[in-house]
């Protein structure tokens, strides 16, 4: 059996817990494809040679036979995964050596365990929608999928903007706001919660549309099916405004006119023995840790 190892850069006290990774790996003789400028990070950085078979660099040279993906880090470097090797035919299993992860769920405490399970097919898949994002009017990114969501921004400017959102073609509002965060399911408990948005279930199909201070107090967050394609134009003083692929942000024209519909592609994850979704939520938001719950 071969994997692939995702990071980008660790701590020193996540130190014993890569020794344990990598060491497992190795003794059940499982083929390592590792990502080079995490090994080079590792080596150079931390003083740490690794076991691997053999590195890759992009998705050019990623061998698409590898059984799992695993990125070690946070939920920005399972998010850079995607971007950096670009499958979606092999889950993607999330590693934890930060604080809070929704999606890098395995904490430091369960890697042996997490493994143990995964190597023996104790899991399922979940499989989680994406975002498709087509700039009318400017050249499209290379990737212009998100996992997480959308966000259209004002740039350093103090003035707001006006967003005006279709739905299949009809007007849902003209949002006079800092910006507007259009989320997958997974991308509920991301920055759209942080604003105040829902938090849906991985499974639900359905798209979250959260404003950033909007002007206007009654405007709320709003969850729409996500078989709609939605359509954004907006104005304001300056030139451009930002979008914002999860991680990603790109400068666009006032004149450009953003579609975003689900992509016909899922990314799968991993869902482990008495890990689902609300256990998460308990564990990661510490719901029940006030006494009066």
């Amino acid at each position: 059996m071969k994997v692939a190892v995702f990071g980008t850069s660790v701590s020193e006290s996540f130190i014993p817990v890569l020794n344990d990774f990598f060491g497992f790996l190795e003794k059940n003789k499982i083929e390592v494809q590792l990502f080079r400028p995490f090994k080079d990070f590792l080596l150079q950085e931390m003083n740490l040679p690794v076991y691997y078979s053999s590195l890759f660099n992009s998705p050019s040279d990623f061998d698409v036979s590898n059984k799992f993906i695993f990125s070690v880090g946070g939920d920005g470097t399972f998010l850079h995964s995607v971007v950096n090797i670009q499958n979606f035919d092999i889950p993607v299993v999330g590693v934890n050596s930060g604080r809070l992860g929704f999606l890098a769920d395995i904490s430091q405490d369960q890697v042996y365990s997490a493994l143990t399970d995964i190597f023996n097919n104790r899991y399922s898949v979940i499989e989680r929608a994406l975002l498709k994002v087509e700039f009318m009017g400017m050249e499209n990114i290379d990737f212009s999928f998100a996992l997480n969501e959308l966000a259209v921004l004002k740039t350093d400017s103090s003035s707001m903007i006006n967003i005006s959102a279709w739905c299949d073609n009809q007007l849902l509002n003209n949002y006079w706001a800092d910006g507007l965060i259009i989320a997958t399911p997974t991308g509920s408990t991301a920055y759209s919660l942080s604003v105040g948005g829902p938090i849906l279930t991985p499974d639900s199909e359905n798209f979250v549309i959260t404003p950033l201070a909007p002007h206007n107090l009654t405007i709320r967050p709003i969850v729409v099916p996500d078989n709609y394609e939605l359509k954004l134009k907006v104005e304001g003083r300056g030139n451009t405004y930002l979008a914002s692929l999860d991680y990603r942000s790109v400068a666009v024209d006032f004149d450009t006119i953003l579609k975003i519909r689900k992509a016909n592609v899922t990314l799968k994850t991993l869902q482990l023995p008495d890990q689902n979704f609300f256990n998460t939520l308990r564990n990661k938001l510490m719901w029940g840790f006030d006494k009066r719950n």
